[in-house]
């Protein structure tokens, strides 16, 4: 085993960062070497610790000194000084850190009201190595359920501990595992669904880049459960970074024996392909999903019977996103009571965001369920930028005006509301935006991305886009808002999946919070916020 006496961690995500990332952690091979150093101290490239603005991030540990967005010309200084003469360069420390430490990240504002269970390992281990993951308690949950617990007993911990389905419906998990470990049949299946296509939403693209293990490892477990013995991961193909960590994750996985016929010798026996979607938001349905791994068109399919019972190939399927599945190992691990102890009574544990739009510090964000709006904008946000007022936020389920922001972040508390929590999501809007453009930008992405199954949702929000875009040029009548509003009714009640159900939300919400501005647009001919070109 080699020991080093510094470790210099290199974190980003998959964005136009990523370049930039590999020629640091080329500099400081070369600096290293060149001061004689490469032997004691050990560069390792991790995702994304959350915080994007400041990327690409390098922290020195033991002395967790946080450097943010760090270019290939700060190399020389940090290695000269900080890693051969042992003095912290205080030019290039995140702004907000007033001490180092190794424990420091949890005082930062952005990371002090954090809990990372899902997010756990994103930003601290290597995620193409396995033995990193192996160093921090990796497959000791799957160990745990296949030597000591019957497959009722890890369904029992996981009901026991509340968790509920991250991507937006907030079913309890582990129902969905006793229904179809109840159904006999000669195979069953787990599949993760990691086609993040909500607008807003890259939760699971930063929990795959970052820990791809505990994804493969959570599937093993849920395989286990239900009595399945075959896993596909579906993810979409505009994640390539995803997919090359999740390609090495499983071979590893294979190559330790982890993944396979008789895992750790108990005789139980689990494998897992890698399916790539096209890049169509309806294959986030989980009925879509399944017509599109077998080769069909994906287009949703009648329920009942729901996928538990009658799935892929028409066997028990077990349908999961990134984050639910992110929290299983963690659960089996430390317990039901310590991942219920989180969150409020009716939602357990946490919940991962993504924070864009109007808001100081963009990124990913893992806060216990039940956290407010506020909390999340202003508390680890930092505010909006230029003092400007918060108008609203949407959501990647729905709409939340600004005075319900003090409300709790959870499943039911947003339906309590007349909106929804969705997968996490969260674009801030501020006193500069157009609702009724935003809900014509919305509008257009359903209508893009509609199936063309039912009638509802093909003519209704191509019809609703039309009205949208003769308010927002200058063409709107008066009665265009209650059209606008009875249709979006009719297109709700009528289309025959989430998406078409859904996809009128944003004019819903805008229409009854937002009324004014429609009218302002029809009735003055004039965008109050100044953002729409009417002629």
């Amino acid at each position: 085993m080699e020991f080093y006496r510094s470790h210099v961690l290199v974190c980003g995500s998959a964005d136009r960062k990523a370049q930039d990332m590999e020629s640091l952690i080329n500099e400081f091979e070369i600096k290293l070497k060149e001061q004689g150093l490469n032997n004691e101290i050990k560069v390792i490239k991790t995702g994304s610790l959350g915080l994007f603005d400041m990327e690409p991030v390098v922290i020195v540990y033991p002395e967790g000194a946080y450097y943010a967005n760090v270019k290939k010309a700060d190399v020389s200084e940090i290695v000269s000084e900080h890693l051969l003469k042992g003095r912290i360069v205080e030019r290039l420390l995140y702004k907000k850190q007033t001490q180092t430490g190794p424990d420091n990240l949890d005082k930062l504002q952005f990371y002090k009201k954090q809990t990372r269970i899902a997010m756990k390992n994103c930003g601290a281990i290597d995620p193409t190595s396995i033995d990193e993951y192996l160093a921090m308690d990796g497959y000791k949950a799957l160990e745990k359920a296949i030597t000591t617990m019957t497959p009722s007993e890890v369904i029992e911990e996981v009901k026991n501990s509340g968790l509920r389905g991250r991507g937006g419906s907030g079913f309890p998990t582990a129902n969905k595992w006793s229904f179809a470990a109840s159904v006999d049949a000669d195979q069953k299946y787990v599949i993760c669904n990691a086609d993040e296509g909500d607008l807003g939403a890259f939760m699971d693209r930063g929990i795959i880049e970052g820990d791809p293990h505990s994804i493969i490892e959570a599937m093993i477990i849920a395989g286990y459960a239900i009595g399945g013995t075959k896993g596909y991961i579906y993810c979409r193909i505009e994640y390539p970074l995803a997919i090359e960590r999740f390609q090495l994750a499983i071979k590893q996985a294979q190559d330790y024996g982890l993944l396979g016929n008789n895992i750790m010798e108990t005789g139980f026996s689990f494998d897992i392909e890698l399916r790539l979607g096209a890049g169509a938001y309806v294959c986030g349905e989980e009925t879509a999903l399944i017509a599109s791994i077998e080769g069909q068109r994906g287009e949703p399919r009648l329920k009942p019977p729901f996928p538990p019972i009658k799935g892929l190939n028409g066997k028990p399927t077990v349908l999961n996103n990134v984050e639910t599945l992110s929290n299983i190992p963690q659960i089996i691990l430390k317990g039901a009571d310590w991942y219920s102890s989180y969150g409020t009574e009716k939602c357990k544990g946490t919940k991962v965001y993504a924070l864009g739009g109007k808001i100081m510090n963009t990124g990913l964000v893992e806060v216990p369920m039940g956290t407010t709006l506020r909390e999340i904008i202003y508390d680890i946000g930092g505010g909006i930028p230029g003092g400007k007022k918060l108008k609203g936020v949407q959501t990647s389920g729905g709409f939340v005006p600004v005075d319900k922001i003090d409300m709790p972040m959870d499943f039911d508390s947003m339906s309590s509301i007349g909106t929804m929590l969705g997968s996490g999501g969260l674009i801030v809007m501020d006193e500069d935006d157009c609702m009724v453009d935003m809900a014509r930008f919305l509008m257009e992405f359903m209508v893009e991305e509609s199936c063309g199954k039912c009638t509802a949702c093909r003519i209704g929000t191509t019809r609703m886009l039309e009205l949208l875009e003769d308010i927002c040029e200058g063409r709107g009548k008066e009665e265009d808002i209650d059209q606008l509003y009875k249709l979006a009714g009719d297109v709700k009640k009528a289309s025959f999946c989430g998406l078409g159900q859904f996809a009128p939300n944003p004019v819903i919400y805008t229409i009854d919070h937002f009324r004014n501005e429609y009218e302002e647009h029809i009735n003055n001919k004039k965008c109050p916020a100044g953002h729409c070109d009417i002629n």
